[in-house]
């Protein structure tokens, strides 16, 4: 079984777990990489021989397996991200801090659900969760206080901050700087939220916009020493283009989806949209079991694009969006992610939940005859094409078969084991 060991790897210390030295270089002319070695999938410790192993390497960073806390609810405060480590998670994204948590202001009721079924039901099995939820409205000083105690109660366990600013140059650094020293191990920017403070150009507002995102990226990255993570918005028609901007800009990883741009639903009594608060409503972001295929897709699209323009370095993918199951997790993994994401499946199934999704995900690998996440890891990527390509991969397959059922083509085709069939394939009626 795979160990719950983790480690925190540095240049400091070159040859751990096989890691290269590489040094300090420029991954382009204008930015620098924090990272100065590059990293391979290694084992978490000794086990059962024949016996999966889940922990994964990203960015330098060891984690017991691919599951990790998305960004929300689930990593609010110091109690919830305690519970996460403790359950088994591979790390914890705490929810996304600001300089000022004044200008954060929740309202409640703030989810709405949609269940399988008629609209109204409360019967359905819940397949989509809308939040009209902002980031964090705790003091910024109170979240720090509790990364800090969190790093010392669990200096082995990996702990990322989340973190969105508005388009302010000094605020990002800042911000950057105070977080760093409470010992946290990367950074994933929110430049995905789909609601709240687009006026600051927050969130999606930045994700959506490849000039702004460039630049913002290159503040964040001229001054952060750890990783950092670009968490995109599905809210584009092509992600591949902000994705490709956050690594070029100096990212050493992407994170996908944020949720989707939603209205859940009209209650047909009262003809008010839901969430509802006080008779009206705004969109919100839908997560939860239905968005699952549109996440799969959008992470489809960017580890292609990594795969043909990134693979020469250390980047990663962290796939999110519908994961309930250790066969969704494995769908992501399968087309590339290094790292799996939970938000939504917290808030319906309870932490405890990572027991059962390591379970499904090692018995996937069993099935499989895989040892490591690495052997399985994009694997899927290689049977997407075009329709073009489908087409003729068709057209070649029908004219092989009514090759076949005409017969054999020589004597040397006939073999001992189907004589009778091949008999029968030459006869006319």
């Amino acid at each position: 079984m795979a160990s719950l060991n983790t480690l925190r790897v540095d240049s400091r210390n070159s040859s751990f777990l096989g890691f290269q030295n590489l040094g300090y270089h420029r991954r382009t002319s204008d930015v620098p990489t924090r990272i100065g070695f590059q990293v391979r999938a290694e084992t978490a410790g000794p086990g059962e021989p024949g016996e999966p192993d889940l922990g994964v390497t990203v960015n330098g960073l060891r984690l017991p397996n691919p599951f990790v806390i998305g960004s929300g609810p689930p990593g609010t405060n110091y109690t919830v991200m305690k519970r996460a480590f403790d359950e088994g998670w591979g790390a914890v994204i705490a929810k996304t801090v600001s300089l000022e948590a004044s200008k954060v202001v929740n309202v409640t009721p703030r989810y709405a659900r949609l269940r399988a079924g008629s609209n109204g039901s409360a019967k359905g099995q819940i397949i989509g969760w809308e939040n009209i939820e902002l980031i964090s409205d705790r003091p910024l000083e109170t979240m720090l206080s509790e990364f800090k105690r969190l790093k010392e109660e669990y200096p082995d366990r990996i702990l990322i901050a989340s973190i969105m600013e508005e388009y302010n140059k000094a605020a990002w650094e800042e911000l950057i700087e105070r977080v760093e020293e409470t010992g946290v191990d990367a950074f994933e920017i929110n430049f995905s939220c789909p609601h709240g403070m687009p006026e600051r150009k927050m969130g999606a507002a930045v994700g959506q916009d490849c000039a702004l995102l460039e630049e913002v990226c290159g503040w964040i990255n001229a001054k952060a020493t750890i990783p950092v993570w670009a968490k995109m918005t599905p809210n584009i028609t092509d992600i591949t283009q902000p994705a490709r901007v956050a690594l070029k800009s100096g990212c050493e990883g992407v994170a996908a989806i944020n949720t989707i741009m939603s209205v859940m639903g009209i209650d047909l009594n009262t003809l008010r949209p839901e969430p509802c608060v006080e008779g009206y409503s705004t969109p919100g972001g839908y997560s939860s079991k239905a968005v699952h295929p549109i996440a799969l897709g959008k992470v489809m699209n960017i580890a292609q694009m990594m795969k043909s323009e990134f693979s020469d370095g250390d980047y990663s993918l962290s796939g999110i969006g519908g994961v309930e199951s250790g066969g969704d997790a494995a769908e992501f993994i399968l087309l590339g992610a290094n790292t799996v994401q939970v938000c939504t499946g917290v808030m319906m199934h309870g932490y405890g939940v990572v027991k059962k999704l390591c379970t499904e995900l090692e018995d996937f690998m069993r099935k499989h005859n895989f040892s490591s996440i690495e052997d399985f890891r994009g694997v899927s990527l290689q049977y997407f094409t075009t329709h073009t390509d489908l087409v003729r991969r068709q057209q070649e397959a029908i004219k092989q078969r009514k090759a076949i059922r005409k017969g054999l083509q020589s004597d040397k085709d006939w073999t001992g084991d189907g004589f009778v069939k091949e008999t029968e394939t030459m006869v006319s009626n």
